[in-house]
């Protein structure tokens, strides 16, 4: 059980007090006045404002060297007194500026020297010489005190910062795939359904193969939306979640968006081999949502999509050879705005595995993302962590 600062305090003075009260009944046989009522009062009045010394540490220092002056002038033993002076001096110093404690220990330092004084048996050389040395020792502790109170607070806040920035990381890493999944399997289902409700009478068997692509599609977009949630409850789902889309799959959605009525056409250079998942998975995402951008604004055009594996990169196109005007200029206006999170989406994938990304209108016409990836060790040293 934790106990409070506050009531910490309270049974710190306390015990001093009661500490003093006792070491108050020794005082005759060390050769000074024995404690009376008068004694037991001051003494009792220099430590138990102890427990206020964090919310008023300046009062309370003051009030303990004014009580521990009224002791020693009552010709009691010193020692009774100092527990009270001490404590405060370190707490001012622990909570207050080092100028301030500084002068709080001139002020401990000349009410020591003042009992040095006022004790006939005192030896004025050890006297002073403690008056130096337990001020400076006291200020000195909780100084170091205070800035491991400050280097705490400091870490405290960088962690929440540093936690604050993870979170908000993560929040668009869940942003980007469900856009990524939401609006491409959302596309080919409206131009499906567009097809099915146009051709239903005239030509049923194209109406059943839109309405088998439909199925096909949503089922795929739940699988992947519950893949997405398993990831999100992985600390308490024991079940292995299915593995991310990769390169292998690119065939599956280059032929689903080709039943969309996009000529598409996949072509692999290079001999492919594994990659790190989050690189396939990068890709995977950049190809659909290009596929996704022309199947919402040039249907009936043609793409082709291209992976290039080589020997420390990996390069994906997917050109839209065939854009008529004014579907062109829809896309390349969501370019030059920036507009629609898909394209803020592939760009950011690419940043975050250390590869680039050009999207844009080609010289020769149509418009084409061109997407190059790192596949060498050294490049993808942190990408392990940003796949997983």
């Amino acid at each position: 059980m934790r106990i409070r600062p506050q009531l910490a305090d309270a049974l710190i003075a306390v015990v001093l007090t009661c500490v003093s009260v006792v070491l108050g009944q020794e005082s005759a046989r060390q050769g000074w006045s024995p404690l009376d009522g008068w004694g037991y009062a001051t003494a009792v009045l220099a430590g138990l404002p102890l427990a206020f010394r964090v919310r008023a540490p300046l009062v309370v220092l003051l009030w303990s060297h004014l009580a521990f002056v009224v002791y020693v002038a009552g010709g009691y033993w010193p020692v009774v007194g100092t527990f009270g002076p001490m404590l405060a001096l370190y707490t001012v110093a622990s909570l207050c500026r080092l100028r301030t404690a500084v002068l709080c220990g001139f002020v401990m330092a000349g009410a020591w020297v003042y009992a040095g004084v006022a004790s006939p048996r005192a030896e004025m050389a050890s006297v002073v010489a403690e008056a130096l040395v337990y001020p400076l020792v006291l200020v000195r502790f909780g100084v170091l005190a205070r800035r491991s109170t400050e280097l705490t607070r400091q870490l405290r806040r960088e962690q929440a910062e540093r936690a604050r920035r993870e979170v908000a990381a993560e929040r668009g890493r869940i942003a980007r795939e469900l856009h990524d999944v939401v609006a491409h399997h959302m596309s080919v289902i409206s131009v499906q359904a567009g097809l099915a409700g146009f051709v239903f009478s005239s030509d049923p068997a194209t109406a059943r193969a839109a309405l088998s692509t439909i199925s096909g599609t949503s089922a795929e977009a739940l699988e992947e939306l519950r893949r997405m949630l398993r990831v999100l409850r992985e600390a308490e789902d024991t079940a292995p979640a299915a593995p991310m889309p990769g390169l292998a799959r690119v065939a599956e959605l280059v032929e689903r968006v080709r039943g969309g009525g996009v000529d598409v056409t996949l072509r692999t250079l290079g001999a492919p081999r594994p990659l790190a998942p989050g690189v396939e998975l990068c890709a995977y995402r950049v190809v659909q949502e290009a596929l996704t951008n022309v199947l919402k604004h040039a249907p009936d055009s043609r793409a082709e999509v291209q992976l290039r594996y080589e020997a420390h990169q990996l390069a994906v196109s997917v050109i839209n050879g065939r854009d008529e005007p004014r579907r062109q200029g829809a896309i390349q206006d969501r370019v030059r705005t920036g507009g629609g999170h898909g394209l803020i989406g592939m760009r950011e994938r690419a940043k975050l595995y250390g590869g680039s990304i050009s999207i844009g209108p080609r010289s020769e016409g149509g418009f084409a993302v061109t997407l190059t990836l790192p596949t060498s060790a050294g490049a993808l040293s942190g990408e392990e962590d940003a796949s997983g």
